[in-house]
Order: C-alpha cells, then structure tokens, then sequence
C-alpha cells in the first residue's frame, strides 16, 4: 500500500549531489541503514510552510540501523 505524501512533489527542494539530503547519516539503499521520520519536521516535510531543510520536503531521512 503507498501512503500519499503530505506535501506535493513540487515542494521538494533539490537534494544534495548523490541524492544525500543533509539529515541522512547516508545514502539511501546503503546497506545497514534505513528510512526514518525527520525530526526537525515529524514527517510532514514542512516547518512554517516552507520545505524542510533537513529532509528536503519528504518528511524521510536515512538512518543508520542496528549496531556492531
């Protein structure tokens, strides 16, 4: 099942180069890591109307999973 977004795509702002947003620990398909809520904008991709700078509007960052 595909969840819609909560911003439109056109309020997306443009990702780093190799796709890496600035609160992604790495990029994404990295192995060990995985999608988590933004915690600068809970997952809604705005602060103050504006996209967030954090995720660049998805509301998704990538984390880092388990441990060694």
């Amino acid at each position: 099942m595909t969840v819609p977004s909560s911003s439109p795509p056109e309020a997306e702002l443009p990702q780093e180069p190799g796709g890496q947003k600035p609160g992604d620990d790495a990029p994404a398909g990295t192995p060990g890591t995985g999608d988590d809520i933004c915690p600068d904008c809970q997952g809604s991709g705005q602060i103050n109307e504006k996209p967030c700078e954090t995720c660049k509007g998805t509301g998704v960052v990538t984390k880092g999973i388990g441990g060694a």
